[in-house]
């Protein structure tokens, strides 16, 4: 109250008095009696138990009785904010955390009412209301400070997990809990059909969802907390220990993202090799992409010739250069990496593309004569493949 005063009866804050003597006890019952029957409580260490919960609940049935005794209520919540911080800290449930205060409020009111002479019925009415309302103030800033903190840790751990992995993907060094004396399976994730599929609509809380969902399919599939970096189009995972990608992690990963996802895994041999391994996959992905296959998991050996081919030379430019002529005519473009990708099976081509064979057959002939590249030819098929993996595969992670 503004006035310095609790609003009860004189009677009501004689009550409280003549139950103030009775906090050391009822605190020692709490802690090791009555909280024991609260599942998890009796692994919690004794020093916990006999001398940190004790003294919370020496200070709550103080601060409630001295408050309805003097005319001072309860008005300071800080306390309880730091012991449920620390409790959060600690990871003791919360389940056990919120039940230490209910309990306590039951042995409070029991006190009260063993306390309670003839014809202070409505003293003792008094003070439950009173006890009733603390302990809503209580319990609500208990949750909440203990959900804070909960939530800070947790975001802490991830930021920890995104900078190993970081580190690894760059060749820095790590410490801390990560083992790398065996192998390492480096994978690059690209969510949806482009690299920048989805980057400009979703909102940050969606991305932080699909991130979290995306995160917990790759621990779920690999059975630990996997080293991550993640974005709303993809991202790395580095897994100590692990050498092949278990069965099913894609159809976990594209259920969480909510989208097709591709794939790609590599083996490293140690730390400083995961860096290679992050470049390897990430350019199997895009060469994949590039030539028209579908989304899935894809490996260097499915890739192998087109891999070859799209490595930069002296003669790179010269040869992505061979399909400039095409560079207003998007349509033909495609046509050709789709033509490739069907094994220039012209019927297969048109059903992919939704188009007659006969415009199928046009759009190549049209191709041919901008650029001089007969896909009748061996060399030419070669060169045309070359062109466009030159042309469409951008850069890893790191140079």
């Amino acid at each position: 109250m503004e006035d310095g005063t609790t609003g009860l009866s004189p009677a009501a804050a004689a009550l409280a008095a003549r139950c103030e003597p009775r906090v050391n006890e009822l605190a020692r019952r709490l802690a090791r009696g009555v909280f024991e029957q609260l599942r998890g409580y009796a692994e919690l260490p004794g020093d916990v138990k006999d001398v940190e919960i004790a003294a919370t609940a020496r200070h709550a049935l103080r601060l409630f009785l001295r408050g309805a005794a003097e005319g001072a209520g309860p008005e300071s919540l800080e306390y309880f904010q730091e012991r449920a911080a620390q409790r959060a800290e600690e990871r003791m449930p919360l389940h056990l955390l919120l039940r230490t205060y209910t309990l306590g409020v039951r042995e409070l009111w029991g006190a009260l009412r063993e306390e309670a002479g003839p014809g202070e019925h409505e003293a003792l009415a008094e003070l439950a209301g009173e006890l009733f309302s603390a302990a809503d103030r209580v319990v609500g800033a208990v949750a909440e400070s203990y959900l804070d903190e909960q939530a800070a840790l947790v975001a802490e751990h991830q930021e920890q997990r995104r900078s190993r992995a970081r580190a690894l993907l760059e060749g820095r060094p790590v410490t801390g809990g990560v083992a790398l004396d065996g192998p390492v399976l480096v994978v690059c994730l690209r969510f949806g059909d482009s690299p920048a599929s989805g980057g400009n609509c979703r909102s940050p809380v969606a991305v932080r969802r699909l991130v979290r969902r995306v995160q917990a399919a790759l621990d779920r599939a690999f059975s630990t907390e996997v080293l991550a970096v993640l974005d709303d189009t993809g991202g790395y995972a580095v897994i100590p220990g692990a050498s092949e990608l278990p069965i099913y992690t894609r159809e976990l990963v594209c259920e969480a993202a909510g989208v097709q996802a591709r794939m790609a895994p590599a083996a490293a041999v140690g730390a400083a090799d995961i860096p290679r391994a992050a470049r390897l996959t990430a350019d199997v992905v895009r060469i994949s992409a590039a030539r028209g296959a579908r989304p899935g998991v894809h490996r260097l050996d499915d890739v192998l010739l087109e891999y070859h081919l799209s490595r930069p030379s002296e003669g790179s430019a010269r040869i992505a250069a061979l399909l400039d002529p095409l560079a207003a005519r998007p349509e033909l473009i495609e046509t050709l990496r789709t033509h490739l990708e069907q094994r220039q099976n012209r019927r297969a081509t048109a059903r992919v593309l939704n188009l007659h064979p006969n415009s199928v057959d046009n759009r190549l002939a049209r191709a041919q004569e901008l650029t001089g590249l007969d896909l009748a030819e061996p060399k030419d098929v070669a060169l045309t493949l070359a062109a466009l993996l030159l042309r469409e595969a951008g850069s890893g992670i790191t140079e």
